[in-house]
């Protein structure tokens, strides 16, 4: 009895695999055409944490940040929870611009679409406008509403994270 409980449990559990579709090197050497550029460190004050936490909706705990500057240029790779686990996203930040959005790692176990060129090439050129928004309507997708959300909010604090390494 106790066997057949464990099994019917075992089959039973959401399929949670992670899929690594491009790891953050390959990311940052095609980003920045093979010439990546040594990683810097954002160290967030107390008003940066409390302007992150609202555009992601909730409290963000890191005190760093780690990104990759060139220029005008930056990257930076950022996790934020889709449903129940995190996405990992490389976004390439060029003039105030969105230049790449990129799934790097999906770890639920839906709503993949949003790592498809199909959506994720919404982002490129958004802007941030004065309240924090992304300056263009980013078409979701039915079944991954979650997912588009934590892409839409990365996409925002990639934005203001580089108008903060300049200042």
């Amino acid at each position: 009895m106790y066997k057949c409980l464990l099994l019917f449990a075992l089959f039973t559990l959401p399929v949670q695999a992670e899929q690594v579709l491009q790891t953050q090197q390959d990311f940052l050497i095609e980003s920045f055409q093979g010439e990546v550029p040594k990683p810097k460190t954002l160290w967030l004050k107390k008003q940066q944490k409390a302007e992150i936490a609202k555009i992601l909706q909730h409290n963000y705990a890191r005190l760093r940040i780690r990104y990759w500057p060139k220029g005008s240029s930056s990257v930076w790779v950022l996790e934020e929870i889709g449903k129940e686990s995190p996405i990992t996203v490389g976004l390439h930040v060029e003039d105030k611009r969105l230049r790449k959005v990129k799934v790097l790692v999906y770890r639920e176990s839906r709503g993949d679409e949003v790592k498809y060129p199909f959506f994720t090439d919404q982002f490129i050129d958004a802007t941030l406008t004065e309240d924090n928004k992304l300056s263009k309507h980013i078409d979701g997708i039915t079944g991954a509403t979650l997912s588009v959300r934590a892409l839409t909010k990365l996409s925002r604090m990639a934005l203001w994270l580089d108008s903060q390494r300049q200042q």
